[in-house]
């Protein structure tokens, strides 16, 4: 295998390991990504479907699964009342918190037959991947989340 095969099952493997951690919560992972990503703060619908990686309309048809489940919610912006913003439910923040710890601590799992040092290795690369890639929203300083 080449270096793009490795990339390739190696995204397998998390998006795995991800899912497995998104159905103990009875979540699908696109419903934990959104449920994460919004659980500081409110986002506007279009920022977030950029940051995601999602046409709007995809979006809007996650959030309407997940408002069903009644864990996040929709609002007019204050200043602009053509923006709709999506922030978490109180019961959708406990939820968010708890997958974002979750995946926090089983995630790192599958580097668990690297030695101590390669594991270091991992974590560092890993971290200068994410610390270089554009994932936050156009208008928003804050990085991406799970």
């Amino acid at each position: 295998m080449d270096y793009g095969d490795k990339l390739f099952w190696l995204s397998v493997v998390i998006q795995r390991k991800y899912a497995q951690v998104c159905a103990g919560f009875d979540l699908t992972p696109s419903q934990a990504t959104l449920l994460c990503a919004v659980r500081n703060e409110p986002r506007r619908m279009a920022d977030l479907a950029a940051s995601l990686g999602m046409t709007k309309n995809a979006l809007s048809q996650l959030v309407d699964r997940t408002a069903r489940r009644e864990l996040v919610g929709r609002a007019s912006s204050a200043q602009d009342r053509r923006v709709v913003m999506l922030s978490v439910t109180p019961a959708g923040k406990v939820l968010a918190e708890a997958v974002y710890a979750e995946v926090a601590k089983r995630l790192p799992e599958i580097a668990k037959n690297l030695d101590a040092d390669d594991q270091r290795d991992f974590e560092r690369v890993a971290t200068a991947i994410v610390d270089t890639s554009d994932l936050s929203s156009p208008t928003s300083n804050q990085p991406g989340t799970p």
